[in-house]
Formats: structure tokens, C-alpha cells, sequence
């Protein structure tokens, strides 16, 4: 009996096709077959880099039925990556149902790192990224919208949603209604494209920034929500102080000179004193 394969889960490009890896491309042209979300799309992808290596279909409507169906292929001695149309499989993407089915017959399952939305947005964001949260996306319905985003009221990292273009800016307006006009807002698309652009501001200065060019509107989006700011759990005595050092001193320095004299964190006066600066 030959020895088993691998279930490779490759990642792609999200748009600019130089984005791919050198490790993805070899694993591609050496794998047995490739699980494709959708043949056509990724038909293009293989044909531009000349990968000959077989397709077959693998989505969401029929994981379920041929996930056993490709192990037993994988136990047999063949090895198989799973590719979805952009970005890393299974990253509300198909995959899960094969994943968690190989884990649990002990198939080895091997990553083949690369692009994927939800990072190439947060990295450029400008939002704090030490902490956050992927939610997939948003629900359709407006009651299930709005008790989604209600429940991020008071988070404390960064929260990401993907949004297709149809839908943006019913969700800002959702925005609005469950977090307030205040909440803070980062809208990208297209991303890695030639029209890839990143939006901040309020959810009504981003509808309007839409409103102003109907083009705009066009393209996969990620959605990103700025954490919710803690009030100051200072003192009067230890603010006042941290706010008069920080005009005198970096403000690192300050935060320091502040957390040794009240007795406090100095790593807390310090991220304290950026959001005071932002």
C-alpha cells in the first residue's frame, strides 16, 4: 500500500496575481488534483501560470458529499490542494467540513500560507491591530444587522467584516443606527487592484464619499470598526500631570515619570497618552 498525501490548503492571490508564492505555485504543480471553489475562476488563475494540474469542484454545496469521497483519495496515496476563488481557503470561504474531517481521520493537513483580505486591509488601516476580531459578514437581515453590530458596542479591538459592494452602504447606515454617528469607520476595496482605496472617518462621511462617485461603489469590501475608546480611569492629580509632562517630555517619558510617582502602570499611561495624541 502506497503511503498517504497531503491535503494542502494554498492560498491565492486576492487580485494582483504576483501576490502568489513561489511555495504555491510548486505545490500546485505538484499535487495530484486541486479542489477549486469554482473551476472557471481558478481555471484563469492556472492558465496564467501554466499549471496543468487537474480541477474539480468544491464548494459550498457539495463539501459535505465529497469530503470522505477526496480523504479516501488522500489515504490511497494521492495528495490534493484546496484552493478557494481568492485569498486563503476557508477564511469565510469552503473548506471547513474537509479540514475538520481530515483532522479528525489523522489525513495530514499542510498550509500553504499567502494573501488574505482581512490582513491586507488591517495592516493598512490605521487601526490598532494588537487586538481584533474576524466576524466574517455582516448578516442580510436588518434585525440580525443591527443585533450583530450592537453587540460590538463596547468592544475593545478592532472589528472586521467583509461587505460585498451591493449591500456597503446599507450596513454604514446599520453603522449609524446600532453604534452612533460618532463610531469610527475604515472602509477598503479592492485590494491589491489598481482602484484598491482605503476610506476613514465617520459611516456617514464614508456614505458620502460613496454618494460622490457611483464607481466607488464597486468591488469586494472589508469593513473595519475602530475599538471603543476607555474613558481615563486616572486620577485628576495623575492626568493633570501625565497632560503637563507630555508638553515638556516624549511622551513616554512622561508616562514613566507619571506611573512611578502614582504608583501605576507605566505601559497603560503610556498607550493612555497616544489615544490622547491621536
Amino acid at each position: 500500500m502506497s503511503n498517504p498525501g497531503i491535503l494542502y490548503i494554498v492560498a491565492t492571490p486576492i487580485g494582483n496575481l504576483s501576490d502568489i508564492t513561489q511555495r504555491a505555485l510548486d505545490t500546485l504543480n505538484e499535487v495530484d488534483l486541486i479542489a477549486a471553489e469554482d473551476t472557471r475562476h481558478s481555471g484563469k488563475l492556472l492558465s496564467h501560470f501554466g499549471i496543468k494540474t487537474k480541477m474539480f469542484p468544491l464548494h459550498d454545496h457539495n463539501e459535505k458529499q465529497k469530503a470522505q469521497s477526496l480523504l479516501d483519495q488522500i489515504e490511497q496515496g494521492k495528495s490534493i490542494a484546496l484552493i478557494s476563488d481568492a485569498g486563503t481557503p476557508l477564511i469565510s470561504d469552503p473548506g471547513y467540513n474537509l479540514v475538520n474531517l481530515a483532522r479528525e481521520q489523522d489525513v495530514q493537513v499542510t498550509p500553504i500560507p499567502g494573501p488574505s483580505a482581512v490582513i491586507t486591509a488591517l495592516c493598512a488601516a490605521g487601526l490598532p491591530t494588537d487586538k481584533f476580531l474576524f466576524a466574517g459578514f455582516l448578516p442580510v437581515k436588518q434585525q440580525a444587522k443591527i443585533s450583530v453590530l450592537t453587540s460590538y458596542k463596547n468592544a475593545d479591538f478592532t472589528t472586521v467584516f467583509y461587505e460585498s459592494p451591493r449591500r456597503i452602504i446599507d450596513s454604514l447606515k446599520h453603522v449609524i443606527e446600532a453604534l452612533g454617528e460618532d463610531k469610527q469607520v475604515v472602509v477598503a476595496k479592492e485590494l491589491t487592484k489598481h482602484y484598491e482605496s482605503f476610506k476613514s472617518g465617520t459611516a456617514q462621511e464614508i456614505i458620502d464619499w460613496f454618494g460622490e462617485d457611483k464607481d466607488r461603489q464597486q468591488g469586494e469590501m472589508v469593513l473595519m470598526l475602530a475599538p471603543n475608546k476607555e474613558e481615563s480611569a486616572l486620577s485628576p492629580e495623575a492626568e493633570m500631570l501625565l497632560k503637563s509632562l507630555m508638553e515638556e517630555l516624549p511622551t513616554k517619558k512622561a508616562a514613566a515619570i507619571t506611573a512611578k510617582i502614582h504608583d501605576l502602570k507605566k505601559n497603560d499611561l503610556y498607550k493612555l497618552a497616544l489615544t490622547w495624541q491621536e
